[in-house]
């Protein structure tokens, strides 16, 4: 049987200010559960904080329970098709000599055949207002355009 605590009796509790699990004296109890202490090392008071029960040892990867889980699906890895495969695929059918030279003030189309200077022979995927998105094969460039 356990003895009934009351203001007074000393407890270990873990103190705010050494930092450690040290002897207190109980100062005020609640429902018959300790509330505040003061420390005997410092003379610091602050509510109870009792030791702590210590965490069950887990094996390293090993969980103290398992839960039934469905297995995780594995990510499909798609390869990623390069964007020289897709400029050779768009330019093949094409005659690179009918391509439309590049310049800022030019208007171009989608799937329009285009000749850059830094960046060579390219097809334009697609065009927005003062943009248009180009295919070359070192990759895709988005580029001024007057459409």
């Amino acid at each position: 049987m356990e003895r009934v605590r009351t203001a007074g009796d000393s407890v270990e509790s873990q103190c705010t200010r050494c930092k450690a699990l040290l002897n207190h004296t109980i100062i005020a109890l609640v429902a018959g559960k300790v509330a505040r202490v003061k420390c005997n090392t410092c003379g610091s008071e602050h509510n109870h904080r009792p030791a702590k029960e210590p965490k069950a040892v887990v094996v390293k990867g090993v969980k103290a329970e398992k839960v039934a889980k469905a297995p995780r699906a594995k990510a499909v890895k798609v390869p990623a098709i390069s964007d020289e495969a897709i400029w050779e695929e768009m330019i093949r059918p094409l005659d690179p000599d009918l391509a439309i030279p590049y310049s800022m003030e030019g208007k171009f189309r989608a799937n329009s055949l285009l000749a850059h200077p830094t960046f060579g022979i390219g097809m334009v995927s697609s065009s927005q207002v003062g943009k248009i998105e180009v295919v070359f094969k070192a990759g895709r460039k988005l580029l001024r355009s007057a459409c």
